[in-house]
Order: structure tokens, then C-alpha cells, then sequence
């Protein structure tokens, strides 16, 4: 099998049902997601997907690791805020091998477009982590035309240098990964093929389309944005992503890349305040299914059926796997990986296999094992047992009416996470807003 050129697209702060092709509804403009729904119809769907994580920086430590992010002290910060800039712990430690650097050492060409958030300069970074190219943000949130951080420092970069440069950020991060298949294009051709990390900031906050760059100005001192918004700039914002993967699909065509590209979309976590996550409930920072079960599409002429979906469980560092077993690139056997490959299910989506997967979380003590069809839940104290298929809603309590199976669930969680580091005590839980803010979900 030719090695594949592989694009990983990550959404931040995406909704379950956001997307057409997950049930979203229609903006007032029209279709919200057009390229992604088509690029679903033409590949597969997953419907039982998962983040490793529902906040950003923790997810992207697994992505980049294809190992549970609970072993690195960098993802126990929830997330990582802009206050461990200097720190020579809260990030990805360079010596650690990475989803770029495993693929670099295989023969690939490496690329970051778009956002990092796995630490700061000078201990940290996209170029000490295997990229050979980066330009994007650092940190977790910037505002969209000032390129400025949550605390108002200018944060987009090329390399290791800023990179003052005007434009709608989203926009920006679209053209630089056409550049990037244009510039690998005959390499490729050639028998180098590339890896594109395609690292979206939309559709985080601050709620600002391409035509809302006063608003700049007036959100610079919270990017928080937790007086503005709405679900039609939130559409909008979408839609402006949407429409730049369809111009990074079309220079793949233009290349005569596409049906040998593995191309997969998804989101680091569940939505945030505007987010449609129907039928599923909470969001960003919950453990129950709307912070969690996210977008996963993939889309390969080459070996993928068109038009295909797959109620196979997943999470997200199983699909830094399954690019690696794409690529033939071996791990390190030092590290070994957690992730599971999902190349079986690409070649034929109707193979289904068994796949435990587990969460935890210091904000407000969760924990949680998705095993089949139950779900084992704790949140507060407070202990849940769902049946996920017929109550994907999880409002229909079971834990009183099936204990047994409560118990041996939360036995496997706890049988699971001794064999992880403990959360530690420094860690920090990073809050942008509350119910003093606006009314719990």
C-alpha cells in the first residue's frame, strides 16, 4: 500500500451535532458545515467517538502522544493557562516521542498549522516535539484579528518567532496549509509523503467572524467574550473553518493528492455555550456525552468505502495510532502506546471490536468508563450508571437497579486509573466563567 500523505484536523470546542452531517440544524445563511458533510458522504462517519478529554490541552497531549495524557504532569492542568508561560514542567517534554516526530523519523515531512497549547518557549514547543515547520498560537485562546492571548500578549507565530501578520485567524491558518500542499505537492509525488496538523482555533471564543474586527477592541481584556456571541456568529465561525478545508481539499485535488491522502476531522472536546450537542448532555469540562463524544470523520478514496459510518468506540489518541500503522512508522518501545489502531474499521466499516474507554478529572472529582453499551459516571460524589443506546441523555439513572453492575464498572475504573499517575496536588482547574456568569446547562 502507498504510504499516504495524512491531514489531522482538530475543531476547538466543536458540538456533537454542530456539523450538518451529525444532525445540525441550518444557519440563516444556509448549509453550516458544507465541505465537511460532503467530505462524510464521501467517507466514513463515526457516531460513537470520543476526546481523550473534555478541555483542550489534555486532549492534545494524547493526540500527540497516542498514550493516555494522565502520565505527563503537563496534562493534569485543566487546561494550561497562560500563567505556566516560563514553566519547565507544564508542557510536552521535547524527549518524548510524538505523533510528528515518530512519522518525521519514518521518512514524513511535518507540519503545524494552527493551534499548540502544549507548553511555551523556550522549554516547549511545536519545533522540540517533531514539526519541522509551525505557524499558529501557543497558548489556549487568541482573538482572532489582534492574534493577542488572554493576557493581552501578541501570540502567533512562525517557528520559534513571532509572526506579526493582519488577517481573520481562522483564514490565516487556511491558506498557510494550502501553501504547505502546494510547497510538498512534488515531494510527495515523488515518495515523501506529508504529515498536516491542521490545528483550528474556531469555533473558540471570542465570538468574532471575518466581519467583526471591532469587536477586537472590545474584548481585549477578556477574550472570554461573556458578553457577546450568539448561535449565528457561532455558525458563522464554523462556516468559515468549513470553508477553508474545502480549500485545502481542493488543492489536494488540484495535486492529484486526494485519494491518496487520509484526511481526519474531529474536535478536542465537546462544545462550549453556543454549541448544539443534541441529543447528548453538558459540554467543555464534563464527562457526561456533550463534553465528550465528538466528530469523527475520515476521509480516504484510496481504502475508505464511501458513504460509510461506524458505531466502533473510539478516542482520540487511537487515531494518532492509526495514522502511525498507516505510515508504517513504528513506536518507540520505550513508550509504548495506549492508543488502539483503527485501520481495520477505515478498510471495512463494518468490523467492530471492544474498546473500554476510560476518563478522569479534577474539576469537580469525575470520573468515567464507557465499556459497550453502559456508561459508569461520577460526578460530585455522586455515582451514575447509564445504558448509552437508549438513554444517550444519560437522565435515566440504572445504579439502583443493577448494583452488581455498578460496582464491577467502577471496579474497572479504579483497577484502570492505579495504573496511572495520581492527579497532583498543584494541579490546577482553569474556570473562564460560572453559574454567576450564566445558568448551568
Amino acid at each position: 500500500m502507498t504510504r499516504p500523505n495524512l491531514i489531522f484536523i482538530v475543531a476547538d470546542d466543536l458540538g456533537f451535532a454542530d456539523l450538518g452531517c451529525y444532525g445540525g440544524r441550518e444557519a440563516e445563511f444556509g448549509a453550516v458545515s458544507p465541505v465537511l458533510d460532503g467530505l462524510a458522504a464521501s467517507g466514513l462517519r463515526f457516531t460513537q467517538g470520543y476526546s481523550n478529554s473534555p478541555v483542550c490541552s489534555p486532549t492534545r497531549f494524547a493526540l500527540m502522544t497516542a498514550r493516555w495524557q494522565y502520565r505527563l504532569r503537563g496534562a493534569a492542568e485543566e487546561p494550561i493557562n497562560s500563567k505556566s508561560k516560563g514553566s519547565t514542567t507544564l508542557g510536552l517534554p521535547p524527549e518524548h516521542p510524538t505523533l510528528p516526530s515518530l512519522l518525521r523519523a519514518s521518512g514524513y515531512r511535518t507540519a503545524l498549522i494552527g493551534k499548540w497549547h502544549l507548553g511555551y518557549p523556550p522549554a516547549f514547543g511545536p519545533l522540540k516535539s517533531g514539526y519541522e515547520e509551525f505557524f499558529g498560537p501557543m497558548s489556549g485562546g487568541v482573538d482572532y484579528f489582534t492574534h493577542c492571548s488572554s493576557n493581552g500578549s501578541h501570540d502567533l507565530y512562525f517557528g520559534e518567532a513571532e509572526k506579526h501578520e493582519d488577517g481573520y485567524l481562522t483564514d490565516l491558518i487556511s491558506r498557510r496549509a494550502v501553501d504547505y500542499v502546494d510547497r510538498m505537492a512534488e515531494g510527495a509525488k515523488a515518495g515523501s509523503p506529508f504529515f498536516l496538523s491542521l490545528h483550528y482555533t474556531a469555533p473558540h471564543w471570542p465570538w468574532e467572524t471575518r466581519d467583526d474586527e471591532a469587536l477586537a477592541q472590545e474584548v481585549k481584556t477578556n477574550l472570554f467574550h461573556l458578553h457577546g456571541g450568539n448561535i449565528h456568529t457561532y455558525r458563522r465561525m464554523i462556516h468559515h473553518m468549513d470553508e477553508g478545508i474545502g480549500w485545502v481539499m481542493d488543492a489536494l485535488r488540484r495535486h492529484g493528492l486526494d485519494r491518496d491522502t487520509l484526511v481526519v476531522f474531529t474536535s478536542d472536546n465537546g462544545g462550549e455555550r453556543f454549541s448544539d450537542n443534541w441529543p447528548l448532555v453538558g459540554g467543555k469540562m464534563d464527562l457526561t456525552e456533550g463534553g465528550i463524544r465528538v466528530p469523527w470523520i475520515a476521509h480516504w478514496p484510496s481504502v475508505i468505502p464511501s458513504g460509510t459510518t461506524s458505531e466502533q468506540h473510539c478516542m482520540t489518541m487511537d487515531w494518532s495510532t492509526t495514522l502511525l500503522e498507516a505510515a508504517g512508522a513504528a513506536a518507540d518501545p520505550a513508550y509504548p502506546l495506549d492508543g488502539v489502531s483503527l485501520l481495520p474499521v477505515l478498510r471495512d466499516p463494518q468490523v467492530r471490536f471492544a474498546r473500554p474507554l476510560h476518563w478522569r478529572m479534577n474539576h469537580r472529582g469525575q470520573r468515567a468508563l464507557r465499556d459497550g453499551d453502559w456508561k459508569y459516571l461520577r460526578v460530585d460524589g455522586h455515582d451514575y450508571l447509564f445504558n448509552v443506546p437508549a438513554d444517550e441523555r444519560e437522565r435515566a439513572n440504572l445504579a439502583g437497579r443493577e448494583p452488581d453492575r455498578l460496582v464491577a464498572l467502577r471496579e474497572t475504573w479504579e483497577a484502570w486509573n492505579a495504573t496511572m499517575p495520581p492527579i497532583p496536588d498543584d494541579a490546577t482547574v482553569s474556570l473562564g466563567y460560572s453559574v454567576k456568569d450564566m445558568p448551568q446547562r
